[in-house]
């Protein structure tokens, strides 16, 4: 069965005083903790909680019928994940330690300041998310499986690296907390996000989006919305798109395009779960999980004071990197026919069968589009294949060679082989150069002249020239 979203668990707020009770469940109502439950008689507590699991019990200590000094260890022993906030009107340091020592997770004195209050709940409410996600990364690391495979299914792979992010995905996506989702372009990102989406269990919409070119101006409406007036043209109220993914996922991607003065909005979001619409000066609660992508290293930019460190570390309580196809080139063949049978129904024609030799090609390429380049490749070669049960290579070649033009070009681009070969000692002549690299090429086309000519960004009638004048005898 799918872990309950942390989200949706109550808050328990147990006192004997109705007055207290509203007043407490109006300053946390307030602040964005919407789902709370009350208790004025304390014998009812128990079993409400064996009915219904919780994400924190703030407890009364002194009430008729059973204490709260009698129920604080009971609640500690049955339900240790759920952190106990001890609330009472004496102000009485030995009580305080007794409740300490006993598992209570805070203690607060009658009548409890607004903003302690609201700071205590919400720490407790991160440590329960915590505590759970332990339990359950535990246990799927043990188990080795996975509880809902659904929520992959748009995520074409057999690579144990592939599956291991999937285990974290499910162990941290009942978490209330955000989730930074980092990798190259490509990489697929976005369909973690909407997986991690599913198995959050979440009612709300996915609402996606790209803050990338946003100025602060634009990135507060888009997100906060606005009210009638608010500038000249705003004509009518308009609602944000935290309002339309109440309840669900709020998916910022590109996020290391935000300008500084947006990320202080965002901070400013995450840390009260409360945000302003543009004309407003009346905070609205938000209870949208925020996810965030980025093909930036943003560690990298905090440290170049490009980005926030506080809103940075406040983005990566759960972190997912997902890796580029050449970490998981095992998956290629299964893209591959994937995107195949993909291509081929699109347009109403046969699937043809790609050929050894192709993917001995496509094995050898770094592919610094990722899963987004492959398909790229096999939909521009399903549209120019013309018959024949085998697909042609011809357009395969011709993107590998333009890309690896593209990437000599600029000595910005990545390396993902490193140097292909080394030779230690003396300096190496040109002719020496060549004959390694050729042989480098052709071992790793397994002997495919056609492959190894497309490694070496050559025509076939160029490399055979080559392998020629290798095989004729020295001049005497």
């Amino acid at each position: 069965m799918k872990e309950r979203s942390f989200a949706s668990l109550p808050v328990f707020l147990v006192d004997d005083e109705e007055s207290v009770l509203r007043a407490s469940a109006a300053v946390l109502q307030s602040a964005g903790v919407a789902n709370i439950r009350t208790v004025n008689d304390s014998r009812e507590l128990l079993p409400a909680l064996e009915r219904q699991p919780a994400s924190a019990v703030l407890l009364d200590l002194f009430m008729p019928h059973v204490t709260g000094n009698k129920l604080l260890p009971d609640i500690v022993h049955l339900y240790p994940e759920v952190p106990v906030i001890v609330m009472t009107a004496a102000l009485d340091i030995e009580t305080a330690v007794r409740s300490m020592k006993e598992g209570a997770f805070d203690y607060l004195v009658k009548p409890v300041e607004e903003s302690r209050l609201v700071a205590s709940v919400r720490h407790a409410l991160e440590v329960h998310s915590l505590r759970r996600q332990m339990g359950v990364l535990k246990r799927y690391l043990l188990s080795d499986c996975l509880q809902d495979n659904e929520a992959f299914a748009g995520i074409v792979t057999n690579s144990r690296k592939m599956r291991a992010l999937f285990q974290y995905l499910e162990a941290v996506a009942v978490s209330a907390e955000p989730v930074l989702i980092s990798g190259e372009t490509g990489a697929g990102k976005e369909m973690f996000a909407h997986a991690l989406h599913k198995l959050s269990g979440l009612s709300g919409q996915f609402v996606q989006v790209n803050v990338a070119g946003l100025d602060d101006t634009l990135f507060s409406d888009t997100l906060f919305g606005h009210r009638k007036g608010a500038f000249t043209g705003a004509d009518q109220a308009r609602a944000g798109l935290i309002a339309q993914a109440a309840g669900g996922t709020l998916f910022l991607d590109e996020i290391g395009d935000l300008s500084m003065a947006s990320q202080v909005k965002l901070l400013r979001l995450l840390q009260e779960h409360m945000y302003y619409p543009l004309g407003s000066d009346v905070a609205s609660p938000s209870d949208a999980r925020v996810v965030c992508a980025t093909n930036c290293n943003l560690a990298q930019m905090m440290r170049q004071q490009q980005f926030r460190s506080d809103l940075f570390f406040r983005l990566s309580v759960h972190q997912v990197e997902v890796p580029p196809l050449r970490q998981h080139k095992e998956d290629i063949p299964l893209l591959l026919q994937h995107f195949l049978d993909e291509s081929a129904a699109s347009i109403n024609k046969a699937a043809p069968e790609p050929s050894n030799e192709l993917l001995t090609l496509l094995a050898n390429y770094h592919f610094p589009g990722n899963v987004r380049e492959l398909r790229a490749m096999v939909f521009n070669a399903m549209a120019l294949h013309r018959a024949g049960p085998v697909l042609a290579m011809d357009s395969f070649r011709q993107a590998i060679q333009k890309q690896q033009k593209t990437g000599a070009e600029n000595p910005e681009a990545e390396s993902s082989e490193g140097l292909p070969i080394l030779i230690p000692g003396r300096f190496p002549t040109l002719d020496e150069v060549e004959e390694a690299m050729v042989s480098e090429a052709l071992k790793r086309a397994k002997g495919n002249q056609g492959v190894a000519a497309t490694l070496l960004g050559l025509s076939r009638p160029a490399l055979n020239r080559r392998l020629a004048r290798r095989a004729l005898p020295p001049e005497t």
